[in-house]
């Protein structure tokens, strides 16, 4: 009551009214007053039995429309009680409420509709989660961005034609005025189709790990925006990459492996010939028995050439998890078993040695006397 005594006040100050007009706009605040109340309570009911229920657009629907109706029954009440005022003040001072009401209505439904959108958004994410089901964030917030975007530009135009301005002579002057917006916003425009084909095409969502070859980029997806990804590097700095760079260069995204590599070089001494090969078997042996080494890609032991002072072997397998972590701790545990499988032959991992052979005709040579002779002292010949 004490809003609509401070409303009733300014609205005095302003237009002069009769005793009449002033008591019919009281009972117009006064509805409206307790109209809110009544909705408000409608509201806190209705979120709390939505939040009671699975599914997730009821409670988006209660929660986000609470405000915005709130707002509706006011300018609705307040336009109510401007109509009251004699046509002559309306006419010279309150000319334009009827606009203003209309412009204020739509955007109230539009304010709507985007809350609404981002609550379901964030219910649908969050249950998701939840449930223990795989969530594309960069899909869901592609299309929650697209639609708020189509709801804004929607009551943008509701609006200019609400408002009188023709909407065909808009779109022919935006015709012309795109050109010299396309030039001047080039940079603009090209990462905004960068975005684009990112959210089309999808080469990485949020979460992945991505690295370029012809740039320092590298890091883990934490956004995914119109004008620029934002990747959070290994040593946790965040890299601001504009959209546009992505469709100039190469992308790597190990986080889309099917399994990770092991490809190792592992050379045993010359003396140890005659154990290569029972080595060699016996590393067959073990990797098709390990469990994390995976059996439908390529495995490979081989001999595969005489080194400078080793007989060379490698060792190329795939692992069954992508994870980096653990694709090290498999990798560790396959490099024992081999140094374990070398030494229960009795063979010796080999290290860089070099053999000098001596022909059989040559001798040291003696040393001359009188490199052993002691020398006179005190400066005595």
């Amino acid at each position: 009551m004490e809003e609509a005594s401070e409303i009733l006040e300014t609205i005095a100050e302003i237009v002069p009214l009769d005793w009449a007009t002033i008591v019919q706009i009281s009972i117009v605040i006064f509805v409206t007053a307790v109209a809110d109340l009544i909705v408000r309570q409608i509201f806190v009911r209705l979120v709390r039995r939505a939040r009671e229920t699975e599914r997730v657009w009821d409670d988006a629907f209660a929660i986000s429309a609470r405000r915005p109706a709130r707002v509706a029954i006011w300018v609705i009440g307040l336009s109510i009680a401007v109509g009251l005022i004699g046509d002559d003040i309306r006419a010279t001072v309150l000319d334009p409420v009827p606009d203003v009401r209309n412009v204020v209505l739509i955007a109230i439904i539009a304010w709507t509709l985007i809350r609404i959108v981002r609550r379901i958004e964030a219910n649908l994410v969050e249950r998701w989660y939840a449930e223990g089901e795989s969530v594309d964030q960069t899909t869901v917030d592609a299309v929650s961005k697209l639609l708020r975007v189509t709801i804004m530009v929607t009551a943008g135009l509701v609006i200019l034609q609400t408002l009188g301005i023709s909407l065909t002579g808009l779109l022919a002057f935006g015709g012309i005025g795109g050109l010299a917006i396309g030039f001047a916003a080039q940079d603009l425009l090209s990462n905004f189709f960068g975005g684009l084909t990112i959210y089309m095409e999808r080469p990485f969502s949020v979460g992945d790990w991505v690295r370029s070859p012809d740039r320092e980029i590298e890091g883990t997806v934490e956004e995914i925006g119109w004008r620029r990804t934002v990747i959070r590097t290994f040593d946790l700095r965040p890299l601001y990459v504009p959209n546009s760079i992505f469709n100039q260069i190469s992308l790597e995204n190990p986080s889309r492996m099917h399994h990770r590599r092991i490809f190792e070089t592992i050379g045993v001494r010359y003396d140890d010939f005659s154990r290569v090969e029972p080595i060699l078997k016996d590393i067959r042996q073990m990797l098709d028995e390990h469990e994390e080494i995976t059996k439908d890609r390529t495995l490979m032991v081989y001999f595969n050439t005489y080194g400078e002072s080793s007989l060379d072997f490698f060792i190329y397998c795939f692992t069954h998890t992508k994870v980096w972590t653990d694709f090290h701790a498999v990798k560790e545990d396959v490099l024992l078993k081999v140094g374990r499988i070398i030494e229960k032959h009795g063979a010796e991992i080999a290290f860089p040695t070099r053999t000098l052979h001596v022909p059989d005709g040559i001798a040291q040579a003696e040393p001359h006397p009188s490199a052993s002779s002691p020398q006179p002292q005190g400066g005595q010949r």
